[in-house]
């Protein structure tokens, strides 16, 4: 078997070669285009598209795809000629649904003649790399119909005539505008642009730039806002009812430049109904339509918040340079309150609690606030009020709120530390008298100052509410140690507030002269208080202080005298002597002159409360006057307040002096300022320090860079700094 010869086998091609009909294509062809006329025709229905598929097939199997395919568009252009010539005999408004009929049937047609032709679809077209027959069915109306010199200027101003109709409020059939615009669409992005889009822009401009015009001369800014919105959404409901939705960011473009972009400024300004007038009136919708659609355009909302800016800061200007407004402290402050109530309104209604905006109130109430350089009292003064008296009954959630609001404007003091002074100045008065409404109302308030600047800006006052918390245990164990001695007396009863220096706004030097009786039983506390603690000292403040008198008028009229302890050492000069002279009071009380007429003025110069009578008769205290106890005087209450006749805000010297406590008091914070920067960087010119102590300092007040300079000044005489010796705006840390 290894030896066998081994056969090689072969396929030979087929030897019978058939033979093809010389007219076989021209035949096939004739047969494919009758059916074509017929398709055009509507008489398709006699057709057998199995027969004419196999017929292509043939067509294409046997090479004569390129004759298939050229007799296509020979007869599709014959009969698109045709199509042309009828849709450019129909009159007016036959001629768009002639058009859309007409594009119609060709799609149909189109349809069936891919579905003949699909072999040759598949591999003549692709293999060649001609047009597909949809997309060639397509070019050719976009050429012989579309592009027609005659079809396409009707065309586009038919189009353009039945929008401007629309437009002025008729009727139009929006159905047939969407076919023939899809059929721009269809026949690729270039026509539909080209051919309608670009002019479609152009006049609506045109149009929008006139009316616009009409408006803004015959309406007011609400008005006129109104219009521009209907006619935004109009458009936008026009796009999406026929047009390209690609066109809607090109038209919506158009008509915010037309209609807003090119008359802002004149919007804004227009008087009596442009933006100020709106946020004088509150008009919350008209302001929220301007903000809707100003941000729409480029500088837009810029616009409206540098307007809105500048009102208010002149409005504020005129609120704190106001002398009516001035004269109430609290009065001030409440317009202020309202004023930030009525814009934060504004902005979270009509402005969306857009940053941008809240950024400019808030700057321009820093702006107007700090050009008053005794807001800072004044805001101390609001608070005081109502913690006095002005929360009375009001829920713990409505104090916090106005805490809150309080703490806002705080926020916008560049002089936080003069705040500060008064604050500290003012809660001493109420924790003192009592007069406080809630201690959890103070405490929470300190709570928030304390989470705004810092542990050091509230400690001071925290260590009052600590001394009078130890001032009651302290009183208990004096009372306790009173009643186990059996010392009950008659006499007078003592209320103690131990105050620890450098807490308290206290004034060294202001004791006054006590009555024996009362001066007895200081002596006892103190010899008790300096017994229970050792290394102490107790310095009296009776300018501090209050007390309780009981009064006899007349024969038998009583009452009981609520008064500071200055008035109380006044009345009781009056249980030895009938009548004494200014200056024999001041002798006998060492009271200072001006708290002193202060204290006169309030016991014999108001109405009601004139327990003393003057001579001569008048509301000022001269050191020529003379003073009488008042047996005569009356009052249908039992207990009478009399109050120190002083004024609610500092006088002009007590505000200077106030003044000058807060710069000295800032020097130290300037000065432990530059050495801990010198500390750190070590050498640093003039302008980097005068920068970094104010960026550090600013939490608290803002310095003056003159101030600052001084400052330098005394460090360098102290070796803390000294000048580079070539460079005299250099400094050096010494170590």
């Amino acid at each position: 078997m290894s030896n066998a010869k081994r056969r090689n086998f072969r396929i030979e091609p087929f030897k019978h070669k058939v033979e093809m009909d010389p007219k076989y294509a021209e035949k096939t062809w004739k047969i494919i285009e009758h059916a074509i006329h017929e398709i055009y025709n509507h008489n398709a229905s006699g057709l057998s598209f199995e027969e004419l598929y196999r017929n292509a097939y043939n067509m294409v199997l046997h090479k004569y795809g390129e004759k298939l395919y050229s007799g296509l568009v020979t007869t599709m252009t014959v009969h698109l000629k045709g199509i042309a010539t009828v849709i450019e005999a129909a009159q007016g408004g036959l001629f768009l649904e002639e058009l859309n009929r007409q594009w119609m049937d060709h799609n149909k047609a189109l349809q069936m003649i891919r579905d003949i032709l699909m072999y040759m679809d598949r591999t003549f077209v692709t293999n060649s790399n001609k047009t597909p027959v949809n997309e060639l069915g397509l070019n050719l109306w976009r050429d012989h119909i579309v592009k027609f010199p005659n079809i396409r200027d009707r065309l586009l101003n038919t189009l353009l005539d039945l929008v401007h109709t629309e437009r002025t409020g008729e009727i139009i059939d929006r159905g047939l505008m969407r076919n023939v615009i899809k059929m721009l669409m269809d026949l690729g992005p270039s026509v539909y642009h080209d051919d309608f889009e670009k002019s479609f822009l152009d006049v609506t401009a045109n149009f929008y730039r006139i009316e616009s015009q009409q408006f803004i001369e015959c309406c007011d800014c609400g008005d006129y806002m109104k219009k521009a919105e209907r006619r935004l959404n109009e458009e936008m409901e026009r796009v999406s009812n026929y047009l390209d939705p690609k066109s809607e960011i090109k038209i919506i473009t158009v008509v915010e430049r037309e209609m807003i972009a090119n008359h802002m400024t004149r919007l804004v300004h227009m008087e009596n109904s442009g933006l100020v007038s709106m946020l004088v009136s509150d008009k919350y919708e008209d302001l929220g339509r301007m903000h809707s659609l100003f941000r729409r355009v480029t500088s837009g909302l810029p616009t409206i918040r540098d307007v809105m800016t500048s009102h208010l800061r002149d409005t504020g200007k005129l609120l704190v340079t106001d002398p009516e407004k001035l004269k109430d402290p609290v009065d001030f402050v409440q317009h202020l309150l309202d004023m930030k109530d009525k814009y934060d309104k504004i902005i979270s209604m009509a402005f969306s609690n857009d940053k941008n905006f809240q950024n400019a109130l808030n700057s321009s109430f820093e702006f107007f606030i700090n050009l008053n350089t005794r807001s800072p009292e004044y805001i101390s003064l609001f608070v005081d009020d109502k913690l006095r008296k002005g929360l009375k009954g009001v829920s713990e959630e409505d104090v916090e709120v106005v805490l809150d609001k309080v703490m806002m404007l705080f926020r916008y003091l560049h002089e936080k530390d003069v705040f500060e002074k008064y604050y500290k100045q003012h809660l001493a008065k109420r924790l003192l008298s009592g007069k406080t409404v809630s201690d959890d109302a103070e405490r929470s308030l300190i709570v928030k100052l304390k989470t705004e600047c810092g542990y050091q800006f509230t400690s001071k006052l925290e260590g009052m509410f600590t001394d009078m918390k130890t001032s009651r245990d302290t009183m208990q164990g004096f009372n306790a140690l009173l009643a186990d001695s059996n010392e009950v007396s008659e006499g007078p009863t003592l209320a103690v507030q131990v105050l620890t220096t450098g807490s308290w706004p206290t004034q060294p030097g202001v004791c006054c002269h006590l009555p024996t009786e009362i001066l007895a039983v200081c002596e006892r506390f103190r010899a008790y208080y300096l017994n229970t603690h050792t290394g102490r000292r107790l310095t009296w403040q009776t300018n501090m202080g209050s007390a309780d008198l009981k009064a006899t008028f007349g024969k038998s009229r009583k009452h009981e005298l609520n008064v500071s302890t200055y008035q109380m050492c006044i009345l009781m000069l009056f249980n030895s002597a009938d009548c004494l002279s200014y200056k024999e009071i001041e002798q006998a009380t060492d009271i200072l002159a001006a708290d002193l007429k202060r204290c006169l003025q309030s016991l014999a110069c108001v109405k009601g409360k004139n327990v003393l009578r003057k001579e001569p008769m008048g509301r000022d205290i001269g050191e020529k006057d003379t003073f009488q106890f008042n047996d005569s005087f009356t009052s249908k209450f039992y207990k009478v307040k009399i109050g120190t006749v002083a004024a609610q805000k500092e006088t002009e010297p007590e505000k200077q002096e106030t003044r000058q406590k807060v710069e000295e008091d800032r020097k130290p914070q300037i000065e432990a300022a530059i050495v801990r920067i010198m500390k750190a960087r070590h050498v640093l010119d003039h302008n980097n320090i005068v920068a970094e102590v104010t960026k550090q300092l600013q939490a608290r007040f803002l310095p003056n860079p003159a101030v600052i300079k001084k400052r330098i000044e005394s460090l360098i005489e102290r070796e803390f700094l000294e000048r580079d010796k070539n460079d005299r705006k250099l400094y050096r840390y010494l170590a």
